[in-house]
């Protein structure tokens, strides 16, 4: 009976026993794993809220970034030439008494320009003029580049042996040359002016300047050698 009694009363401590270390082992390990639980959730939410600010600062950063704005490029420019300008034609002559004589010429020919800021390289050109020894020269003359693109300008000048300078001013054009502005000068010198009429001449110190659109010129230039 003793037996019996004592058995189960140690029976009954050992539950006790061991319910109440498992109880404190249970408490123990929550006090801490929720402080543990509570620091990797706190740092997954600072992490978050790094890169939200970062984020943000990217964003701001950018669009406070200066912008760089481009200007466009001038509509046009001076461009200085030098060239000879040679021609051949037809002339016809009307006397007016005396010394003084009036003609009618036409001429046809090619232009070839020099210099860094040439408006072209190489034109044909035509020219219609009509000539005074006593009042001077006036004419009209159309220069064409490879592109078909041409430039007006009117002649006038003293038209005689001893003055015959010339004075061309651009009056505008086509394609590129259209609006063209500018001047230039040369003198004249015949080389051939035989009884039927036909004449053939060059020119001498041609030189001026042309006010073009620069973005066409320079496409048109581009790949072409410079004298």
């Amino acid at each position: 009976m003793i037996s019996k009694t004592t058995d189960r009363f140690l029976r009954e401590r050992l539950y006790s026993e061991r319910h109440r270390w498992i109880w404190a082992l249970l408490v123990n390990k929550t006090q801490y794993a929720i402080p543990s639980f509570v620091s990797h959730h706190a740092h997954q939410v600072l992490s978050a809220l790094c890169c939200l600010g970062l984020t943000g600062l990217l964003t701001m950063a950018c669009n406070r970034a200066p912008q760089v704005s481009q200007s466009p490029p001038p509509a046009g420019e001076w461009h200085e030439f030098q060239g000879t300008w040679t021609a051949a034609g037809s002339r016809n002559i009307m006397e007016l008494g005396g010394d003084r004589r009036a003609a009618v010429s036409i001429f046809n020919g090619s232009l070839v320009l020099a210099g860094p800021s040439r408006p072209g390289v190489g034109f044909r050109s035509e020219a219609i003029v009509f000539s005074d020894t006593a009042t001077g020269l006036l004419g009209r003359a159309a220069w064409t580049d490879e592109h078909g693109d041409q430039a007006y300008s009117e002649l006038r000048g003293g038209g005689t042996s001893n003055n015959n300078r010339i004075t061309g001013t651009f009056v505008g054009g086509t394609g590129r040359y259209s609006g063209a502005t500018g001047s230039y000068e040369f003198s004249w010198r015949f080389v051939l002016e035989n009884e039927d009429g036909v004449v053939q001449g060059e020119s001498m110190g041609l030189k001026g300047r042309v006010h073009v659109d620069s973005r066409q010129v320079g496409s048109a230039e581009a790949g072409l050698p410079q004298s």
